[in-house]
This record gives structure tokens, C-alpha cells and sequence, in this order.
């Protein structure tokens, strides 16, 4: 059973619910220790000073601020920690706002939110339950481990999850980051309409767990390869870049190709998914992520751009 990681309240208005938080993630990256080639003598880093080549003990090492033209203000650890915020008690939300109107770009990290103990347990549910059917999002600040950080708390099943954001400022502007931004003549009708044609053949229900980490399966495979002498199999190299001349042809030879592969899996689970998308008794219980799952299995159009009572209204004509 993992540990929580921090515990206070969540803060709104003049309720207060104690929690407690979790790590939602895990890192599964294989990690490597480095070793002199030829050698079973591992790599140590050392803090020397660049200027005596001596070895510096960990408690005379201060920071520097690098101000411009060669010159820092130097810091203390003591100094930082004096003015670092304390360790906040609560998630104070200032505001709900729809989660569908949150850019993934200021998403960070997620964790998990629970009550912290069981008697807290009743107004949990009864929160969770009504971000769930307003599909709202609580942004609150909190500190935790001497920073700050701006968060987005919303329901995830029976569960509330606390995202953390990046900040506005930290969000870089493309013109300031990419070396070329997308210029010159728009795309032809055609071009655009078989490009379309090419996603909406590709599409599909979301399913993470259809995804693995290959990378990973293919490190281990490789640590367990050499330690038995055995060759390892190569990547294919990728594709060439699609010219511009034969853009149209790539897109075509790509739609066609895509719906050959589909029609034989479509056929076989079209029974299933017509059985599965039956009316709800109360489609006011649902949240508004579930009742755009149920207009996508019943084939609504336009989900993107309806409210929550449009999508009740399609998913009753539908049906």
C-alpha cells in the first residue's frame, strides 16, 4: 500500500474536507549505473573546484545566481529556506471552471486525492459526485515539499484527482521556440477533405490500455540478450519524408489501406458495441465525459461543440 504523500484539507467556501494525496504515476524507465569501457569500474562525480582541482565537502557548497556579465549573488541554503513558503494544511479552490476549457499543455502531474480517513468519507462522495455531473474542475494553489503549485481538482470515477499546472508564464510561446513556424500557401479543398477522410478512418475509442512502452520492453530485452551472448534484432528505419508531389497519393493509398484492416474487426464488434449502448434509466446521473462516450458509441455528431443537454437530447433521439 503506497504512503501518502502529503495530507491537509480541500478548501471551498466554508467546506473543508480532510484528504490525503497520492502519487497517480510510476516511472518504469530502466535506469543504468555508467562504467569505464572495458572495465567493471563504475563512474563517481565528484564537486571540484574548477580552479584548485580540489574535492568540496557538500556543506560548503552555496549557490550562485548568475545576474549577467560574469557576475552571481551568491546564496545561502539557510537564506532560501527562510523565505520559502511553509508547508501548506490546505487546497484552497478560488474557483470551478469546465474542464473541457483547461489547455493540455498546462497539465503537469497527476495524483490522487482521498479522504483521510472514514468518517470524511460521506462528504467526499457527495463532492465528487457533483464535480462529476457539472464536469467541473476546482483550481486551487497549495504548497507542498517548500514550492508552490497551481492545481486543477476534478472527478475521475469515484475518485477526485488533483492535477498539477504549469503556471501562464511558464508556457513558451511557439514563435520563441521553433526554429521554423508553419508558413505559405493553405491547403487545396482536396487535400484537406482526404486528410479528414484519412482521421476519420483512423478514429477510434480512447483505450490506454491497448498502449505499452515498447522502448522499455525492448531495453530489457536487450540487457537479457547480451548477458546470454545472443544477437539482437535491428529497427527498421523510418519512413521517408512524404513529398509534397505525392501528398495526395499517400493520403489516398493510406485511407484505403486503413479501411481494409478495419472492416474485418469492425464487422466482428459491431454487435457488441449496439448491445452496449442502451438508453440509461437517468442520463442526468451521468457525468458530461460519460454521456459523450455514450453519443460517440451511438454515433452523434458534433459532440464537441454541444452542452450537457444537448448531448441528453441526441442520446434520447439516438436511442
Amino acid at each position: 500500500m503506497a504512503r501518502a504523500i502529503w495530507s491537509g484539507a480541500i478548501s471551498f467556501g466554508l467546506v473543508s474536507i480532510p484528504v490525503a494525496l497520492y502519487s497517480a504515476t510510476h516511472d518504469h524507465t530502466v535506469h543504468f549505473n555508467q562504467f569505464e569501457r572495458g572495465t567493471s569500474d563504475r563512474i563517481r562525480y565528484q564537486r571540484i573546484n574548477e580552479r584548485t582541482g580540489a574535492e568540496v565537502e557538500y556543506s560548503d557548497v552555496v549557490k550562485g545566481h548568475d545576474v549577467g556579465d560574469g557576475e552571481y549573488v551568491v546564496l545561502e541554503q539557510d537564506e532560501l529556506a527562510e523565505i520559502a513558503p511553509g508547508r501548506s494544511r490546505t487546497i484552497d479552490i478560488d474557483t470551478f471552471v469546465d474542464l473541457d476549457d483547461i489547455d493540455p499543455i498546462y497539465f503537469q502531474k497527476s495524483y490522487w486525492l482521498g479522504p483521510s480517513k472514514s468518517e470524511y468519507a460521506h462528504p467526499y462522495r457527495l463532492l465528487v459526485r457533483a464535480m462529476a455531473k457539472t464536469n467541473r474542475a476546482g483550481i486551487a494553489t497549495f504548497v507542498m515539499r517548500g514550492k508552490q503549485y497551481l492545481t486543477a481538482v476534478h472527478a475521475d470515477g469515484d475518485l477526485l484527482a488533483l492535477e498539477t499546472l504549469f503556471f501562464a508564464d511558464e508556457i513558451r510561446d511557439p514563435a520563441d521556440v521553433l526554429d521554423e513556424l508553419p508558413t505559405g500557401d493553405r491547403a487545396k479543398p482536396k487535400e484537406v477533405a482526404m486528410a479528414t477522410s484519412l482521421i476519420e478512418s483512423m478514429s477510434g475509442p480512447w483505450r490506454p490500455e491497448d498502449y505499452r512502452d515498447t522502448y522499455t520492453a525492448k531495453v530489457e530485452q536487450l540487457v537479457r540478450n547480451k548477458r546470454k551472448g545472443k544477437k539482437t534484432t535491428i529497427a527498421p528505419e523510418p519512413a521517408d519524408a512524404t513529398e509534397a508531389v505525392d501528398l495526395m497519393e499517400a493520403l489516398r493509398r493510406s485511407v484505403e489501406n486503413t479501411r481494409k484492416k478495419r472492416a474485418g474487426a469492425e464487422a466482428k464488434c459491431a454487435g457488441a458495441e449496439t448491445k452496449s449502448a442502451k438508453k440509461p434509466t437517468d442520463l442526468s446521473e451521468l457525468s458530461k465525459a460519460d454521456l459523450d462516450k455514450r453519443a460517440r458509441e451511438l454515433g452523434v455528431n458534433g459532440r464537441s461543440k454541444m452542452t450537457r443537454a444537448d448531448l441528453e437530447k441526441a442520446i434520447n433521439k439516438a436511442s
